[in-house]
């Protein structure tokens, strides 16, 4: 099996289309468990539906609510009926972000973790598996008091699942913090 590239774009660029099914199927039932933060009177949108769009938003490189919610309003009505959102009444940039700043980050990344886990395929056994290890600087982590925070990951790049991660301390080559993935 050929490795992977390691740009996601140029990954995307060549792979074939998929439909909201394929990529984020069972994303709503894994977000079932996450309690709604928000009063029951004047709910428009079901939580499991706007996390799911934010999820898919940011899988497309959206990152900031107002960008997330530019990606719900201009996305196809097919995209955002296949989501459960009525093509004529997409979640607005405040509910969003009122929405994400009241959920749990722990139950939301747990439950987020859980689906992709599910999602991961195993591999046949007697296959070799490939892993991955590379190290980043996180973006828009440095301020004017403190240095850009740095991880280390390792990825299996049959499944494209990251196995782990770790914080290292300062920029470094691959090898050094190695163990501490391991």
């Amino acid at each position: 099996m050929p490795a992977l590239p390691s740009s996601l774009i140029s990954s995307l660029s060549v792979a074939p289309a998929l439909t909201v099914s394929e990529t984020a199927g069972g994303l709503t039932t894994a977000l079932a468990g996450v309690a709604d933060p928000r009063a029951r009177r004047g709910v428009r949108h079901r939580l499991c539906v706007v996390v799911t769009a934010v999820v898919c938003a940011v899988v497309a490189g959206y990152r900031s609510y107002s960008a997330i919610a530019e990606w719900v309003a201009d996305a196809p009505d097919e995209t955002a009926e296949a989501l459960g959102i009525a093509a004529d009444r997409r979640p607005s940039e405040a509910m969003i972000r009122r929405l994400l700043q009241a959920l749990d980050p722990d139950v939301l990344t747990t439950a987020i973790s859980g689906w992709l886990v599910g999602r991961a395929t195993t591999s046949a056994s007697g296959v070799r598996r490939a892993i991955a290890v590379d190290g980043k600087t996180l973006r828009e982590s440095r301020t004017a008091v403190a240095a850009a925070d740095h991880v280390m990951a390792a990825c299996d790049q049959g499944t494209g699942v990251v196995l782990a991660s770790t914080d290292v301390d300062g920029k470094t080559n691959e090898i050094t913090p190695l163990p501490a993935v391991a």
